[in-house]
């Protein structure tokens, strides 16, 4: 069994989706079975799981760092029972500070932010992963400025944390277009979902990095992610595992009706 964990970049749904099966049915069972699998996978319990986020966007890279995180419901037009979830997965301050010198001894300025709780881009990620809610989380931001190069020298120097029990999961979508999420998104998130998959099922290392600095050039790339804050955690994932194989671990061409979307994991997982 490897000791070094691998790294997953995870398409997270929309809004409180694990708290509305009601309303949403099957729509999400094949997403979930693929975050319920994450666990068996990677085939321990994490010390902590680090979680980039796609919902929390600083000037700065900055991390979480309280004991005992709250709830960000950052979403709208739910129902009211969406408001009152609790996922009370506890913090990690020592994981937090940790995280924090790793990025700032390799010039990437980041800061502890004690106050930040967990965004939706989080908790509903993990509720099907860690269920009971008792693995630390950690939650590090992306920067506004969405620049590539930065997150891959992130995920760089986040990669010795794989040896010492930290998950890292960066918690995006690879196609974000909330005006086109039905049959009119359909053939851009196929496009940009099939140049993704060859960029990094099949490209050398070297040259899926490249191709990622250049992704908007990408099939449909703009109309995938007219904003790319959602693409951006996919980098830093990438960076911490830059020279491990990519496997796609969840694959969906009728996401509402009509989506492509993808959730990859680097490096080599416990069980397959």
């Amino acid at each position: 069994m490897p000791t070094r964990l691998p790294t997953y970049f995870v398409s997270h749904g929309g809004g409180p989706w694990p708290w509305m099966k009601d309303q949403y049915g099957a729509a999400y069972a094949e997403l979930e079975a693929s975050l319920v699998d994450v666990r068996r996978q990677i085939g321990v319990r994490p010390q902590a799981v680090l979680v980039v986020t796609s919902h929390w966007e600083t000037e700065g890279f900055s991390v979480s760092s309280s004991a005992a995180p709250g709830m960000i419901y950052d979403y709208g037009g739910f129902p009211p029972h969406t408001y009152q979830i609790r996922y009370p997965a506890p913090g990690e301050a020592r994981l937090a500070v940790r995280v924090a010198q790793l990025l700032n001894d390799a010039g990437q300025p980041a800061r502890l932010d004690p106050e930040r709780g967990l965004d939706h881009g989080t908790f509903s990620m993990l509720a099907p992963i860690y269920p009971e809610a008792d693995v630390p989380v950690v939650q590090l931001s992306i920067r506004r400025d969405y620049d590539p190069a930065a997150h891959l020298a992130a995920g760089r120097a986040l990669a010795p944390l794989r040896d010492e029990g930290v998950l890292i999961l960066g918690s995006g979508l690879s196609f974000h277009n909330l005006r086109q999420f039905g049959p009119g998104g359909a053939l851009a998130s196929n496009a940009f979902d099939t140049w993704l998959q060859h960029v990094l099922l099949e490209l050398a290392p070297a040259d899926r990095e490249q191709a990622l600095m250049h992704w908007s050039e990408a099939p449909y790339a703009r109309m995938a992610h007219p904003r790319e804050d959602h693409l951006v955690p996919l980098w830093v994932a990438l960076g911490a595992a830059e020279q491990e194989p990519a496997a796609c671990v969840y694959h969906e061409e009728n996401f509402f009706g009509a989506l492509t979307v993808s959730s990859f994991r680097f490096g080599a997982a416990a069980a397959d």
